[in-house]
């Protein structure tokens, strides 16, 4: 029997241990500035619905409750601008990772296919198109791939993790240029809360798509909007052919959301006064530590969203990541997200504001 394992690469986050240990030892203790978790508290009301849901002892079902899918698609249809959309449109998932990671295998893909994904890239598209057997396959630019034997290609706008934001007319030209060679689209949304310096659009908005979710799915997670990295809550939603495929084979498999985190989830969906108070404390951190890098001599290069500055002291990105883990602050090393990130540091502003300014204090 051979190991699936022999198929990935190292996980990265093993190297960065190390330094840690460095970061730990800091007299005022670490910065932990690397992986970009949610700290601040659930909201209130999600927390409630949570609760209020707890005695749950039936199964849930994998394409979740009539109102969690009215949830979906009142959420999509009021943020982002789809149109006309139904139940058939969205499924819920069991947290954005998972997706990414199964998604070739489930869609049927092996051998002989290729699944492409940005040059600077999250690193787990990679991890999904090995678990399958498939090509991976790097870009610049999607429309310059050749089309032969490609069948997946992801987008990620905002970017993790650069925070770039790909404009609405190149959206359109990818989305062309996939659907005429018969391509899947995925664009993993997961950061479209958090434009800073630019307004982040999706591929179903109809001047993307033209009304159509052919070829389009859309990946969506409330880990960052509303501090549920710990609930595992996120969703689909395009191409209805795709998510019913999708649904048959989850519902074999046994995927489903948590009963108790599909209704936190229709909580989290009708309000949107918590999502603007956590952007608010993201921005304000964001600021600290966007001043405190550029005056200690740091570049910071696209940013414009997400939750993260990708910055650089023209330097290996690990010599940035030993000089700053003396300093008691860890951030992640650019080369984890592929190889032209070798002289750049990703730098997640989701720390305590408490310890946003105890960075800022160390750099002085």
């Amino acid at each position: 029997m051979s190991a699936v394992s022999s198929r990935l690469p190292v996980f990265p986050w093993d190297k960065l241990e190390p330094y840690k240990r460095t970061a730990l030892a800091h007299p005022d203790g670490i910065v932990d500035l690397s992986v970009g978790t949610p700290v601040d508290p659930v909201p209130a009301l999600i927390q409630e619905a949570l609760v209020a849901a707890a005695d749950s002892p039936g199964y849930p079902t994998v394409w979740g409750t009539p109102e969690l899918r009215d949830a979906l698609t009142g959420w999509c249809e009021r943020r982002l601008g789809a149109v006309g959309f139904a139940h058939g449109n969205v499924l819920p998932v069991v947290g954005s990772k998972e997706l990414v990671a199964w998604l070739p295998t489930q869609l049927g893909l092996g051998a002989g296919d290729k699944v492409a994904y940005p040059r600077l890239a999250y690193p787990t598209y990679e991890v999904g198109a090995r678990l399958c057997g498939a090509e991976p396959v790097v870009y610049d630019d999607p429309t310059e791939l050749d089309p032969a034997g490609l069948k997946l290609i992801w987008l990620n706008s905002p970017s993790n993790p650069t925070g770039r934001v790909l404009p609405k007319e190149e959206l359109v030209r990818i989305v062309a240029w996939a659907r005429e060679h018969g391509v899947l689209v995925l664009s993993d949304e997961c950061y479209l809360e958090l434009g800073w310096e630019a307004d982040p659009v999706s591929v179903l908005h109809p001047d993307v798509c033209g009304g159509s979710y052919e070829g389009i799915v859309a990946v969506h997670s409330l880990s960052k909007r509303s501090n549920l990295a710990g609930y595992r809550a996120a969703f689909i939603a395009g191409d209805a052919a795709v998510l019913g495929e999708l649904l048959q084979i989850r519902k074999h498999g046994g995927m489903m959301t948590a009963a108790p985190v599909q209704a936190a989830t229709v909580a989290a969906l009708g309000d949107d006064a918590h999502v603007a108070e956590q952007r608010a404390r993201y921005a304000a951190r964001r600021e600290v530590l966007k001043a405190a890098l550029e005056a200690h001599g740091f570049r910071i290069e696209h940013s414009e969203a997400s939750l993260y500055l990708w910055a650089t002291r023209d330097e290996p990105c690990w010599e940035t990541v030993a000089y700053l883990a003396e300093k008691g602050v860890l951030v992640a090393p650019g080369d984890f997200y592929g190889e032209a990130g070798a002289r750049h540091v990703r730098v997640a502003f989701t720390a305590t504001d408490e310890r946003v300014a105890a960075a800022a204090k160390r750099l002085g």
